[in-house]
């Protein structure tokens, strides 16, 4: 198994001999508090304090903090009775998604950025590093620019439902937000499926179906992503299970014909184009899970009536679900029709 589990400050209470924290001058506090955090050695426990010019900063582990080259001494630090928010350090309603302890916010006003990144730097969420959306996705590899307000890098690690993924969001497409959608297509996966995921990024649905027992393809125009996929099989002990393949996967199809019991097609907006392919890659039975963004006056129609373009009349086509993943756009919804096509 894949999980992972969070650190653990342990039990941190006042002593008569107080709190270990490390005294630093106040100008160079946030500098240090990251590096804490950074290091695991950061006890939240606690409050930060200001006295005579300098902060003393209470870790979990003195000696390991001294060894890092900090200045360790024992201050009545008070123990934290509230956790603090970006709210309530900003006088406006903060909006941001977190993957692991990287925060995402989407702000054009780069002074209100930078207000946000530093509340969310000073509260209590843990916020090593801070991006900013600076552009859409676009292109065919579906990436976007970003504005790193605080952090070294775009790499995230990102847990879900007991898997653990590396991700480059300045390389790679990655939405968490699709977490529960993902979750709810893998419980329908059985041990011993053959399963394509057509754009399969660096893994999400491709890795936890793997774990149930599938045997899985995924290709990829991205070669990055194609890179984190084998990484993140590995790293969640599934290599075994998971041929990842960089290219179109028009021309990967052809090694694959008649050989999916599952396949999936995440390419809202353009993965009618890709029907044909995935009509080529079904096997005689076969359940199709198709992502779509549609107006809300009609948001499954265009995507049946393409499939049904697409299979019929060598396949039946049947629609065991009509689902509403998100809102996308004003009027617009990101759908998935689960679809079964049995040859005729």
């Amino acid at each position: 198994m894949c999980e992972t589990g969070d650190h653990d400050d342990g039990d941190t209470g006042n002593s008569a001999d107080g709190v270990p924290c490390v005294r630093v001058e106040r100008e160079a506090g946030e500098e240090t508090r990251q590096q804490l955090a950074a290091a695991g050695l950061l006890d939240r426990r606690h409050d930060i304090t200001h006295e005579g010019g300098h902060l003393h900063i209470p870790v979990t582990d003195p000696v390991a903090a001294s060894d890092a080259g900090h200045s360790v001494v024992t201050y009545d630090a008070p123990q934290r009775e509230t956790q603090t928010t970006p709210a309530d350090l900003l006088d406006f309603e903060p909006s941001y998604e977190r993957i692991g302890e990287t925060v995402i916010i989407d702000e054009d006003d780069p002074e209100r950025a930078r207000e946000l990144a530093d509340a969310l730097v000073a509260s209590d969420i843990p916020a090593e590093t801070v991006l900013d959306r600076a552009s859409k996705v676009q292109g065919r590899e579906r990436v976007r620019e970003w504005t790193l307000l605080v952090g070294d890098d775009t790499e995230v690690r990102h847990r879900e439902y007991g898997c653990e993924f590396a991700v480059d969001l300045a390389a790679v497409y990655f939405s968490p937000r699709l977490a529960t959608e993902r979750h709810r297509v893998t419980e329908q996966v059985s041990p011993g499926e053959q399963v394509f995921d057509m754009f399969a990024g660096v893994g999400p649905f491709a890795v936890p179906f793997a774990q149930q027992g599938a045997t899985v393809v995924g290709t990829d125009i991205n070669e990055t992503a194609i890179e984190y996929l084998r990484e993140n099989a590995e790293r969640n002990g599934v290599t075994d299970r998971v041929t990842a393949v960089h290219g179109d996967v028009r021309e990967v199809a052809t090694d694959y014909e008649g050989w999916a019991d599952r396949i999936v097609m995440n390419l809202p907006h353009s993965a009618d184009a890709f029907l044909d392919t995935a009509v080529a890659l079904a096997g005689a039975e076969c359940v199709l899970h198709y992502y779509d963004i549609q107006s809300e006056d009609d948001p499954y129609g265009p995507g049946e009536r393409a499939i049904r373009a697409a299979a019929e009349p060598d396949y039946e086509v049947t629609v065991d679900t009509r689902r509403r993943v998100r809102s996308y756009a004003p009027h617009e919804l990101n759908v998935c029709l689960d679809v079964r096509l049995r040859r005729r």
